[in-house]
């Protein structure tokens, strides 16, 4: 997948407490970056799957004590992310 190309994600299943996606175009460097960050939060549990080495078809999963949203647990983890890649970019621009 060429860097124009934008990721696809798809709801498979959504309730209350869980949330499935499955994720077109991306494979264990993103989703484990995002399981490692969901699983920060507390209540929270995530993990994913890679269907094929071969193809970049992922599956997301998370779960939630039903405190908070599968949905909203997922924007929580993605902000955190990029907060701390921001913070990660101003200290790596200060050392050039």
């Amino acid at each position: 997948m060429s860097a124009s190309q934008k990721t696809a994600i798809y709801v498979e299943k959504y309730t209350q407490n869980f949330l499935e996606l499955k994720i077109e175009g991306e494979g264990h460097t993103l989703l484990n970056l995002i399981v490692d960050e969901l699983n920060r939060i507390p209540n929270v549990e995530a993990a994913y799957r890679v269907e094929h080495p071969l193809l970049k078809t992922a599956r997301l999963m998370i779960r939630t004590s039903g405190s908070k949203s599968p949905l909203d647990a997922f924007r929580e983890a993605t902000e955190n992310i990029k907060k701390k890649l921001e913070e990660l970019k101003k200290q790596v621009a200060q050392h050039k």
